[in-house]
């Protein structure tokens, strides 16, 4: 990575703390192996397979970790450039929109700019990923047995974001030299969400001729 995007790519730039797994753990190991496949020359259709012995939903769950962040730090580096004036609904384009929902403040799926929008969503992903009973740190703790609908939901809301930073703001990606990272962080995505089917094919459609090229 070049040091102009690294810059691009700091930790000042990231949304909220991340989260991190402990050292010396099971899924510390898997985080490190998810990790390594966004070296370059790795073969990401490969990688994203579940290791063989491994638990799913512990695979699952660092995947899911790791892409918050990532996708997290892409949306960072251009939400300035995302506001309610240059983005008043969340959108993919003239075909896709996309309304808030999430039981508590937001009953009902709402229209809303899409920095409000992208602020609840991450919230939201983030109180899921930091919570015990759904993803537990401690070693022999279970997982529930809803971990997969709760993954799937955090995974299209995610693929969102994609949507929105590809079709709106990736021009600003481009000026920043970010677009192979970004890029790559995609693909990364897209072949681990579809390898394990933990996204509804008809949720893909927007970016679908994009990762045609891109993926295939």
């Amino acid at each position: 990575m070049s040091i102009a995007l690294k810059q691009v790519f700091n930790k000042d730039k990231t949304f909220r703390p991340k989260r991190k797994f402990e050292p010396g753990t099971q899924r510390f190991e898997l985080h490190k192996r998810a990790q390594a496949s966004l070296n370059s020359g790795v073969d990401l259709k490969a990688a994203v397979q579940l290791p063989s012995g491994e638990d799913q939903n512990d695979w699952v769950a660092v995947h899911v970790v790791d892409f918050f962040n990532r996708i997290n730090l892409i949306y960072g580096t251009i939400c300035e450039f995302c506001t309610e004036r240059t983005c008043p609904v969340m959108s993919g384009g003239p075909k896709y929109e996309y309304r808030w929902q999430d039981d508590m403040k937001y009953k009902k799926p709402t229209a809303l700019p899409a920095p409000q929008y992208m602020n609840l969503l991450m919230d939201w992903i983030e109180v899921q990923i930091n919570n015990e009973d759904i993803f537990p740190t401690s070693v022999g703790v279970p997982f529930p047995k809803n971990f997969l609908q709760i993954c799937k939901k955090i995974l299209c809301r995610l693929f969102r974001v994609f949507v929105h930073v590809y079709i709106h703001h990736f021009d600003r990606i481009i000026l920043m030299g970010a677009e192979a990272h970004v890029n790559t962080c995609y693909k990364h995505f897209y072949y681990f969400v579809t390898e394990l089917n933990l996204i509804d094919r008809k949720e893909l459609e927007p970016l679908k001729e994009m990762t045609t090229r891109m993926c295939n």
